[in-house]
């Protein structure tokens, strides 16, 4: 009985080893600062200073690419990868112009909110005003006011009372009505 446990015991830890080397991942941050995750090496124009992550068992360059660049490959080996190079950067610049547009997007749709947001706190003060200097003509006109007290019932305002709330109409007017 104890045989099988330690073989089924065994068959776990194995079975644990291959799938966590198959789960194996990349994990670098990008020229925009967004980390990636991928099963694949990053790119070469990444620097290993932003690689965060990378599989034990294996290497950043594939093993076709990594002997020729640790024997420091000779030119017609270098002239024949400046091809690829070049027909990868200006896909990854097509890449950089289209996130360019949509962050300038992405910033004048802010710029056209705040613009809006400000446009109506200006109306609103512009409101506030008006409607404080009515309520301020209203106070010093002298006729009589009522107003509900916090048990609903009607009571008239006296002088003090009065005072006080013409006070503090007067400073919605000082700060709204500039």
């Amino acid at each position: 009985m104890n045989a099988i446990r330690l073989f089924q015991a065994g068959l776990v830890l194995v079975a644990c080893t291959v799938s966590t080397s198959l789960l194996a991942q990349w994990q670098w941050v990008d020229k925009d600062g967004r980390k990636v995750f991928s099963d694949r090496p990053p790119p070469t124009d990444i620097p290993a200073k932003d690689i965060l992550k990378q599989p034990a068992a294996r290497t950043r360059l594939p093993a076709s690419i990594a002997p020729a660049v640790a024997d420091g490959a000779d030119k017609p080996s270098a002239g024949a990868s400046a091809p690829g190079a070049a027909a990868s950067g200006p896909k990854g610049s097509g890449v950089d112009k289209e996130l360019e547009e949509k962050k300038k997007k992405a910033a004048q749709a802010d710029q056209e909110k705040k613009k809006e947001a400000e446009e109506q706190a200006a109306k609103a003060k512009v409101e506030n005003c008006a409607r404080a200097k009515q309520a301020k003509a209203t106070y010093d006109s002298g006729i009589r006011i009522a107003r509900t007290n916090e048990k609903g019932e009607r009571e008239m305002l006296d002088e003090s009372a009065r005072a006080a709330e013409s006070k503090r109409i007067q400073a919605v007017i000082d700060s709204d009505c500039k």
